[in-house]
């Protein structure tokens, strides 16, 4: 067991409860889908709204939440959304059996998850560094990205071969199970959070904190970059993961238990990621460590559509092994760089109005995934989705980030806001913003 795991009790069970949802996560992102292909035989269309609506809650209360994280503990919080998402997922198998399930509950059950994963990720990414030491920060990132993507390697496999021997319905119930093992690990953690200082709760604070939140993202050239390349890439992730499972059925001739393998197989290049960031950071620099994650490892996004029935259908692995280890390098780096350069104070607000504009093009690329796969061909559709993922890093490529070596630990003078005004601190001031999706 390495240092942090072993001397730090609360991050163990922090990091279990954690790895124990990503797991649920990914095994939900096989068995949904399948739900909607194999028991209700939808659309490409409704399969992609139906991960749209995973992702809507963002959009529709992503900022108010990220206020009320300011304002509240965030424990609390983080344990009545893994409460929520376990009766949730509990129920989905129990109104199967009594023959109740038609696509537009099942769509329903992915809001209100959605709506508790917006609260639980943001209550999670601000508590986090109130939890570990400035020094056990990059320690605790990397090992927290490298479980995510192990647990979702883990997650999709079983995903495709519970579909395959109990059924894609059945398969949620394992969902639940995460869930309780997150609340439980939530339980045990003694760490408890300082009360937030009482402020006015009024209507007015409440718009004057949000256009706050949205005023650090956009006032600040790094996170402004960052933020919009964000929002780019997860339009182009989520178009072509919304209809992956649907390309790979119909298209490649797999069964489901065969899918959830191949996208397994993939997603350990999340493993390989989370390993090599902070060696790539130390030898070539921050920025550049990042543009080689994220232009570089994820160009081979391009080889997903040329997959085909038989062998052919590891050039989907290799494709999604390399954009795995693109996202999963770049966010460690990202956070990493976040949480040394912005104030503690505005880390809710902070989280929210990135993830208002990074979160909130999933449900419209998991939109336009399924609708051009609906009006041109699946293929053609991943394709066009497949594409964006290089795209989206020249986002990275022409600002700020392309022309130095390493990402900047403190805001610079002239970048400092006015007195009185509120934004990035300078120096020695450690904050979190959320991840990309992937």
């Amino acid at each position: 067991m390495s240092g942090l795991l072993r001397r730090h009790r609360d991050f163990r069970l922090l990091w279990c409860g954690e790895t124990a949802g990503k797991f649920g996560a990914a095994l939900t992102t096989v068995a949904m889908p399948l739900v909607a292909v194999s028991t209700l035989h939808a659309s490409p269309f409704a399969v992609g709204l139906l991960g749209a609506c995973g992702w809507l809650p963002w959009l529709l209360i992503g900022l108010p939440v990220g206020v009320w994280v300011d304002r509240l503990r965030r424990r609390p919080l983080m344990l009545g959304a893994a409460g929520l998402s376990l009766v949730l997922f509990a129920a989905v198998p129990l109104l199967a059996r009594s023959g109740r399930l038609p696509l537009g509950l099942l769509i329903a059950v992915a809001l209100l998850a959605g709506a508790a994963a917006v609260v639980f990720q943001t209550a999670y990414s601000a508590y986090l560094p109130t939890l570990l030491a400035p020094a056990d920060r990059a320690e605790g990132n990397a090992k927290l990205h490298g479980s995510a993507s192990a647990a979702q390697l883990a997650g999709q496999g079983a995903g495709g071969l519970l579909a395959q021997l109990a059924g894609s319905v059945n398969a949620l119930s394992v969902n639940a199970g995460t869930f309780l093992i997150a609340l439980l690990c939530l339980r045990g953690i003694r760490h408890r959070e300082a009360r937030p200082a009482a402020r006015d709760r009024g209507l007015r604070t409440l718009t004057a904190e949000l256009a706050e939140g949205l005023r650090l993202v956009a006032g600040d050239v790094w996170f402004r970059t960052l933020t919009l390349f964000g929002a780019v890439s997860n339009l182009a992730l989520m178009g072509y993961q919304s209809i992956a499972a649907v390309f790979l059925v119909r298209e490649v001739g797999l069964a489901p238990g065969a899918v959830g393998g191949l996208l397994a197989l993939g997603a350990s290049g999340g493993v390989a990621g989370a390993f090599l960031a902070r060696r790539a950071a130390g030898r070539f620099g921050t920025a550049r460590a990042l543009l080689l994650s994220e232009f570089g490892l994820s160009s081979a996004a391009l080889l997903m559509p040329l997959a085909v029935h038989g062998a052919g259908a590891l050039l989907y692995v290799a494709g999604s092994f390399g954009v795995s280890a693109g996202v999963v390098a770049g966010n460690v780096l990202k956070v990493s760089f976040q949480q040394r350069y912005c104030p503690p104070a505005l880390l809710g607000r902070l989280i929210a109005g990135s993830a208002f504009l990074n979160y909130g093009t999933l449900p419209l690329g998991a939109l336009l995934g399924g609708a051009l796969g609906s009006a041109l061909g699946v293929r053609p559709a991943m394709w066009i989705m497949t594409a964006g993922v290089p795209l989206a890093a020249l986002i990275l490529l022409f600002s700020p980030i392309g022309r130095v070596r390493d990402l900047p630990v403190r805001p610079a003078e002239d970048d400092r806001p006015e007195p009185g005004a509120r934004g990035p601190e300078p120096a020695g001031r450690d904050g979190v913003t959320p991840l990309p999706g992937a």
